[in-house]
């Protein structure tokens, strides 16, 4: 099928390059903009470097190994096991992630109940709420916190991407086929011929894969639960009126929501994939439909970006920034004649905190 093929290898190259653009960018907006730089920012950026990883790594060794090329077995099961370790650190920044929007709205729930339970005659102001449960939330959630939380997502990620190098692989099973691996060990280098199915299915899948993606839709579901359950609730008026905070984090959760639901998508077709060829041997899975489950893995490495541009107003305006003044060499004439006027304090602080 050198059509097929063609058609596939030119997907590849297209997604390449798209995820690299889009996630760069995604990484220098968080540069340019101060006002980005949130703790869940952390994983955002985490998740972006991993899809850069695809864009620049993965997909042109994917392409590599579609030709067929003879490699040694463990050079080969060294770039599977790149792949391996590039999804599970997705995987794991996006449960940080879900976690991270659970803090930011299970605190100030916590803060807000334990306020109007006080019989006050203080008449709580807005921004008084929204500063106060915002340092609630930032003594729990330190940037120290959540950079460790992104470096033991990584090495989790390797620990579990790793696992084929050290025994768990199919080398023995080769070795036991007459004729498919010689002493020099070159192999034709494919992903089934040198990972274990019982690795990706039992380990992988039932083990790293589906039981995050479960949590994260019980973490997404009892968030919106929470945040509708106060923006229904009615405020007397010797209470805080949180509406405004908890519709800007149900905007931006229903944005992380979605990107949890493109990941599940492009993923579980593979994965579905790999349980059909452990369970049913004699199932002859077509070339068009693995080559078409694999273009939705790494295709969603580009798309996270598009999610970012058109669902969350900072990232989209920090875009068409770098595009202005470093793609089209124009300076935004507003940057000179902009009035010194010192900007309200409530407005600013609001601002600085809707990512």
């Amino acid at each position: 099928m050198p059509g097929v093929l063609g058609l596939y290898i030119g997907m590849e190259v297209f997604i390449a390059l798209s995820s690299v653009i889009g996630n760069v960018m995604v990484v220098w907006a968080v540069r340019i903009n101060r006002s980005l730089r949130d703790t869940t920012i952390y994983f955002i950026v985490s998740l972006a470097l991993a899809d850069i990883a695809v864009g620049a790594l993965v997909i042109p060794l994917a392409i590599t190994i579609s030709i067929g090329l003879k490699t040694h077995f463990y050079s080969c099961l060294l770039v599977a096991c790149t792949v391996l370790v590039l999804t599970q650190s997705s995987i794991l920044a996006l449960l940080a992630i879900a976690i991270d929007r659970y803090l930011r709205v299970k605190i100030p729930m916590r803060h807000l109940h334990w306020k109007t339970n006080w019989k006050t005659k203080i008449l709580w102001e807005e921004h008084h709420f929204f500063c106060s449960v915002i340092r609630c939330y930032k003594r729990v959630v330190t940037p120290k916190r959540a950079g460790t939380a992104v470096v033991v997502c990584w090495m989790v990620a390797i620990v579990v991407g790793l696992t084929p190098m050290l025994g768990w692989n199919n080398l023995k099973k080769l070795r036991q086929t007459n004729g498919t691996v010689g002493a020099d060990l070159l192999v034709t280098c494919e992903f089934e011929n040198v990972i274990s199915m019982e690795y990706m299915v039992y380990f992988n899948f039932f083990g790293w894969v589906l039981p995050p993606l479960i949590l994260m839709l019980f973490i997404y579901t009892e968030i919106f639960y929470m945040i509708h359950k106060q923006l229904n609730k009615k405020v007397t008026a010797n209470q805080t009126d949180p509406t405004r905070y908890y519709g800007k984090e149900l905007k931006l959760a229903k944005s992380l929501a979605l990107v949890l639901f493109l990941f599940a998508v492009s993923w579980l077709p593979l994965h579905i994939l790999n349980c059909i060829t452990l369970f049913c041997p004699s199932c002859d899975n077509s070339m068009c439909l693995l080559y078409v489950a694999i273009l939705l893995s790494h295709g969603n490495s580009a798309v996270n970006p598009i999610v970012y541009a058109f669902r969350i107003k900072k990232f989209r305006n920090a875009f068409v920034k770098i595009w202005k003044q470093y793609v089209c060499c124009s300076e935004d004439p507003r940057a000179d004649n902009r009035p010194s006027f010192r900007i309200d304090s409530k407005d600013r602080r609001l601002r600085h905190n809707d990512i």
